[in-house]
């Protein structure tokens, strides 16, 4: 079906006066009057619809009247005009509407008016058509273009890791298992069960990239990893979802500090990106998300992301004066309450928390000489916590078998990566970016649920 697309018509209106032109879409709003009926017709490649004038003088009745209400989709013939009035600078005046596909008003349940995010929940296939739907879904993809054209053009190769795996990166037990067995198989020991499964082994899907990433990386130098990511967690945050996208960039010849300049030099690229590219949409989740999101966006462009010590960001918490629902101790895992409060009130900026103690952090983190900690950093952030997780690599054989060693871990399920440390190990580091997490910053939606079109979290597959 020959049309041109509605963002063509808004972005260079002046090629289009006095011109026929098609477009298709559906119905985002309807006007009528004695003489003439108004539509707003969206057809996704835009946040704006385009305004569609049926002029009841010049078409008879049944040219038109079946196209009476919101949702149902519509291809237009007609002339593109500077309008008479209002703020838009195009508008077609119809000489013919054809009925695509109808929509009942009375059962349609997206009306033209606001919605809460809850309600939208109920509807992920409706959803979209909204307006913050319509603009979350932009602002996603041009993120990921942005995540690309930085590591693009800087050198890096992007590398297609493994989804389904037979190790746990993280080392929590948080994988979704993998199977072709039925449920009620009857076998005396786990191993017969799995020798008889698919891979001859348990397999799971993956909960990161990163252990495959540093193969590439020790012949590569600079890879990143870019693609979905998988977490069997019982949260109900806000902040956890269990199937999310996830950037992994791995760099060889690079020491903590040397990937922290990366990941803040890599996030006000993509952010200034973004606002370039969606300016409509930013200034959208501006008004009605989240005020303020622009200057707070252009506040993190343009200023140096604070570095504070754990251990330092620990005394700041407990001479707050604050009383936290979670307790305040070296050693204890900061919690979201505690990262807000340090990223929004102690820093008012991005910051990177480092050198956490290693009891908490995963095997592959370089030990500290202090015994006590590791070479790591969570990049927090104002309104949402940590973004960003990222460590230096321990690079040294004999201190990750021993971490591995201490954590009970099946040493034959990472003898590949532990190779790695015996046939020209470097200094190399890396950092995992959550997509839905830096897209709540971006556009300030504030639950992951509505950063991704069907989401996937506990008790909840639709």
């Amino acid at each position: 079906m020959k049309h041109i697309d509605i963002a063509e018509l808004l972005r260079t209106p002046e090629q289009y006066y006095d011109k026929e032109v098609t477009v298709c879409g559906w119905v985002r709003n309807l006007r009528d009057s004695s003489n003439v009926r108004f539509l707003a017709v969206n057809d996704g490649t835009a946040l704006s619809p385009i305004q569609i004038v049926i002029d009841k003088s010049t078409l008879a009745p049944e040219d038109y009247e079946a196209v009476n209400s919101v949702g149902c989709s519509v291809k237009v013939v007609g002339t593109a005009v500077i309008p008479g009035g209002g703020k838009e600078k195009i508008e077609v005046v119809a000489k013919e509407v054809v009925l695509l596909g109808a929509c009942s008003p009375e059962d349609y349940p997206i009306q033209p008016k606001r919605h809460t995010m809850e309600f939208l929940r109920t509807l992920p296939h409706l959803r979209v058509r909204t307006n913050t739907f319509n603009a979350m879904l932009r602002v996603r993809s041009e993120l990921a273009a942005a995540i690309h054209e930085y590591f693009q053009s800087h050198n890096y190769v992007y590398i297609n890791t493994p989804i389904l795996t037979g190790s746990d990166c993280e080392g929590a037990g948080e994988v979704f298992r993998v199977t072709t067995q039925p449920w009620d198989a009857s076998y005396k020991t786990a191993e017969e069960y799995y020798n008889d499964d698919f891979f001859a082994r348990k397999a799971g899907l993956t909960v990161s990239g990163q252990l495959e990433g540093e193969v590439a990386a020790m012949a590569m130098g600079k890879i990143y990893t870019f693609g979905p990511t998988f977490r069997a967690e019982y949260s109900f945050t806000a902040r956890h979802a269990a199937e999310f996208w996830q950037v992994e960039p791995e760099v060889a010849f690079a020491e903590l500090p040397d990937i922290i300049e990366i990941a803040e030099e890599m996030i006000k690229f993509i952010i200034k990106r973004v606002m370039d590219r969606c300016p409509s949409e930013i200034e959208f989740f501006d008004k009605f998300v989240q005020k303020g999101l622009i200057k707070k966006l252009e506040g993190v462009v343009n200023n140096k992301f604070s570095v504070v010590d754990y251990t330092d960001a620990i005394e700041m918490l407990k001479k707050s004066g604050v009383k936290f629902s979670y307790p305040v101790e070296w050693g204890l895992d900061l919690q979201t309450e505690h990262e807000r409060y340090i990223a929004e009130v102690i820093c008012e900026r991005p910051v990177f928390i480092t050198n956490y103690p290693k009891h908490i952090k995963s095997f592959y983190m370089k030990q500290n000489d202090d015994g006590k900690t590791v070479a790591a950093t969570d990049l927090l952030v104002p309104g949402v916590g940590e973004i960003i997780g990222c460590s230096e690599r321990e690079a040294d054989y004999d201190k990750l078998l021993s971490a591995m060693t201490e954590r009970g871990m099946n040493l034959d399920d990472y003898k590949h990566y532990m190779d790695l440390r015996r046939f020209g190990t470097v200094p190399h580091s890396g950092f995992g970016l959550g997509l839905e997490r830096i897209l709540m910053y971006i556009t300030g939606i504030d639950n992951i649920r509505d950063v991704t079109l069907y989401p996937r979290t506990a008790k909840d597959l639709k």
